[in-house]
């Protein structure tokens, strides 16, 4: 065994990536699956929405001068030359002193400039009585009120949404382009470890990491493949690394430097080990590199060194294949922290806490392999690397776990 020579700062870890990572190529989406997904392309519609004038009422449709002088106390008669329903419009050109029943969202008639309000109406056979005036154009939707032919609607790299699809249905378009959903191998490494699921027994523990991990992947954006656990063998490991189907490769354990610690050295020779061993607590022993065009991505096997890992740097690796945003997607709240957070200099630190009555309780419980000091924690603080801690009563960024915390 033996120890890291030199750790490379947080900092420049983050630099290194954000060069060597970007987003896959586009793939045709159906808008019926594209929710969550983000777009390749500029959009720009070919068409007006709504193509012809509509009824904002249900009412009727005429000309609003042939109303100016009405009131409820003198009525004016309109002839009632027929209907126009969505759907089904009046075949016709409407004239002066005519009017035109009209349901909300119906075509309003050539020849009327306004629709009335039905509750200002009364029908009597052929005709119908207004009691208001009404200017033009009143309560009538304009041909591309909604969306103009030409106009720029979404930009590239949004994530979809519900109402963004249905924009995208409004304009006539079925697909989309959206960049490819990364693909991710899990390689989880361990003689000792059970499949989640198992219960503990003996010197063997259950695999969490995966399942974890797992969770973490559908919230950036990734498609898991399928995978089970390894035994600490290197050919086993190495073939496992080559997944050719994959553009992301989490391995979780065994990325130490002790004799069963494979993963780096079958980084090195299978591509490149861009980085092994960080200036942080915890997930020091953390690495990544490449092997061909897979990034791969060195996770230490204890669960909380693990998630600190993925957080700082698979996970703003994979948003960035995905085409998402590489900022951590947590909520932040700035509160007063109770108790001093010790730290040293050159060194970036992830600090779990709890918030209590509004201050930031750094968890007293917090080594690299306690799980449960994260479910006890509200979030966590990020110590930089320039400061060798943060004393009692200032303000500190808590990233928080729950994105529905309220305090």
């Amino acid at each position: 065994m033996r120890g890291f020579a030199e750790r490379m700062d947080v900092d420049d870890v983050e630099r290194l990536l954000a060069d060597r990572v970007s987003a896959l190529d586009a793939e045709p989406v159906s808008i019926r699956e594209a929710a969550g997904r983000v777009l390749a392309e500029d959009i720009r519609s070919t068409v007006d929405v709504p193509g012809f004038r509509r009824s904002a009422m249900d009412g009727y449709a005429l000309r609003g001068e042939d109303t100016f002088g009405a009131s409820s106390y003198n009525a004016l008669r309109l002839k009632l030359i027929g209907a126009s329903m969505p759907g089904q419009g009046f075949d016709g050109e409407l004239e002066t002193g005519q009017a035109v029943r009209i349901m909300t969202g119906a075509p309003v008639p050539e020849g009327a400039d306004a629709v009335m309000m039905a509750e200002y109406c009364e029908e009597s056979g052929t005709e119908v009585e207004v009691r208001d005036a009404i200017a033009p154009l009143k309560n009538v939707g304009a041909i591309g009120e909604d969306i103009r032919q030409g106009q720029d609607l979404l930009a590239r790299r949004r994530r979809l949404r519900a109402q963004d699809l249905g924009v995208l249905a409004s304009i006539g378009m079925s697909e989309v382009l959206c960049v490819r959903k990364p693909r991710v191998q899990l390689v989880v490494t361990g003689n000792e470890l059970l499949a989640a699921g198992s219960c503990p027994q003996g010197h063997q523990i259950v695999d969490s990491n995966s399942v974890m991990l797992a969770v973490l992947i559908e919230r950036d954006g990734g498609v898991l493949l399928p995978f089970e656990i390894l035994p600490d063998d290197p050919d086993t490991i190495a073939a496992a690394l080559q997944n050719r189907d994959a553009n992301l490769v989490l391995v979780s354990g065994g990325s130490s430097v002790g004799i069963e610690d494979h993963a780096p050295r079958l980084l090195r020779e299978l591509g490149k080990l861009d980085f092994h061993g960080v200036a942080m607590r915890p997930s020091s022993p953390a690495g990544g590199g490449r092997i061909g065009s897979a990034h791969v991505f060195l996770l230490p096997g204890n669960p909380v060194s693990c998630l600190c890992a993925y957080e700082f740097f698979a996970g703003p690796s994979l948003r960035r294949l995905g085409g998402r945003s590489a900022a951590w997607p947590h909520r932040r709240v700035r509160l007063p922290l109770a108790r001093k957070i010790n730290s040293v200099i050159g060194r970036t630190d992830y600090v779990r806490v709890a918030i209590e009555e509004h201050e930031v309780v750094p968890i007293a419980t917090s080594g690299a392999s306690i799980l449960s000091s994260t479910v006890k924690a509200d979030g966590v603080v990020i110590v930089p690397q320039a400061l060798e801690g943060i004393a009692a009563g200032e303000k500190v960024e808590v990233r928080l776990y729950d994105e529905d915390w309220t305090g």
